[in-house]
């Protein structure tokens, strides 16, 4: 019996092979341009996603930085909107993209300002002069992919926008000055007070204040006249809140003065612009130059832009501000000097007490926090003294500096920049 010879497939089907293998090439090619496809998702979508985030860094930046100006009501100061935009766009600028190798540029950033944080935007030109949210969206366009052109992907456009306003800190920095309440049933906000309204006292020939304030010790009864001369020329003290009690200091002597005049850039013994800096400006209001005797903050935040000084001389300041300063004071004389060593140093926070309560115990309880404008240095003993009321820290609008950790509705720091957004 014979065999029939076996025959191969290849042998059955001519060319079968030939097809099988371009049928894998094919599912090969496929499968590679869907693999691509993935890598492209993989790598080009975390290029997005990383550019995306540090846009949103920067956005958050700018928003903040833009709503620290908001401190200043609109209504009476116009400016506030562009110092708004310009310090939103500098943070900005100051931050990187695409792996933090390219900058971001003023064009990338827009700003724009509600009442309300449901809506509204507009630009700075046409915001509502009681504007109290600000928005800014960072754009960066024409981000090449890496992959996923070669399936057709054209350039990326990417954005972030973070909103902020100025809520309360939870807690305050102070100078070591508390303010009188206008009398016993006055012991909750605005405590008898009136923003605008000058209020005055008396450096006694001990050195000690009396009147409508006093100084006082936020640390009883190891407060000294070193301890609250460094606190004036320092940044006051800090972590305060309602229930701290403070104390009676008792007559000081003229320390406090030349530290409290170093805000104003003038300056006496170890005293100098690197130790104790200035404000913006040293300009001095009294009722012999401001005869209103009220409402001089808007004139002082224009003096601030200008950074003028007490005077081009200590006798020049004298005439302007009919005070006698003593010739023995070295003045900061020049804008140059207060706008590159000054400091938001005028505009204070101090406690609000009720005065009467001194009768009956050396530690009384705080009240409240007023925002207070340093109206002009201390000439010598005996001379009254007067600051302006601008407040409560935490009243929307609040001149006075931001400082601390946002707190709730009821906190009673100064306003701070908190994202909303």
């Amino acid at each position: 019996m014979s065999a029939s010879p076996r025959r191969s497939a290849a042998a059955r089907a001519p060319g079968r092979g030939r097809r099988e293998r371009g049928a894998v090439s094919i599912i090969v090619g496929l499968s590679l341009v869907v693999l691509l496809g993935f890598v492209g998702l993989a790598i080009d979508g975390g290029h997005l996603y990383l550019t995306k985030t540090e846009l949103q860094n920067a956005a958050d930046a700018c928003a903040l930085a833009a709503s620290y100006e908001l401190t200043g009501a609109p209504a009476i100061a116009p400016a506030t909107f562009t110092r708004a935009d310009a310090a939103g766009v500098a943070v900005a600028e100051r931050n990187n993209v695409n792996f933090q190798g390219s900058p971001i540029a003023a064009a990338d950033v827009t700003l724009e300002y509600s009442d309300s944080l449901t809506g509204g935007w507009t630009a700075s030109g046409s915001a509502p002069a009681d504007a109290q949210y600000v928005r800014c969206t960072i754009q960066r366009g024409g981000i090449q992919p890496y992959f996923m052109q070669v399936l057709g992907a054209g350039n990326q456009t990417v954005s972030s926008l973070a909103t902020a306003t100025l809520a309360p800190a939870q807690t305050n920095c102070a100078i070591p000055l508390g303010m009188c309440s206008a009398g016993l049933a006055t012991d909750t906000p605005p405590f008898g007070l009136t923003p605008g309204q000058w209020i005055n006292g008396r450096f006694s020939s001990g050195g000690g204040l009396t009147g409508s304030f006093n100084w006082i010790d936020f640390s009883p009864p190891n407060g000294g006249e070193t301890e609250l001369a460094n606190q004036l020329t320092g940044s006051g003290v800090c972590s305060l809140n309602v229930p701290t009690p403070v104390g009676q200091t008792g007559l000081m002597g003229d320390a406090l003065a030349k530290a409290w005049n170093t805000r104003f850039g003038l300056y006496q013994g170890s005293y100098n612009l690197s130790n104790a800096p200035p404000d913006f400006t040293g300009y001095a209001y009294t009722p012999f130059d401001w005869p209103s005797q009220s409402n001089a903050l808007a004139d002082f935040r224009s003096k601030r832009t200008t950074f003028t000084p007490y005077g081009t001389d200590v006798a020049n300041g004298n005439t302007i501000s009919g005070l006698s300063m003593s010739n023995a004071y070295n003045p900061v004389t020049t804008a140059a000097q207060h706008q590159q060593s000054g400091a938001d140093r005028r505009l204070a926070v101090s406690p609000i007490i009720n005065c009467a309560d001194w009768a009956t115990s050396q530690t009384v309880p705080i009240r409240g926090w007023a925002c207070i404008l340093m109206l002009h240095p201390i000439a010598s003993a005996g001379s009254t003294i007067y600051m302006e009321y601008e407040g409560t820290s935490n009243t929307p609008g609040s001149p006075c500096a931001s400082s601390g950790i946002t707190g709730d509705a009821n906190s009673v720091g100064p306003l701070v920049p908190s994202l909303v957004q």
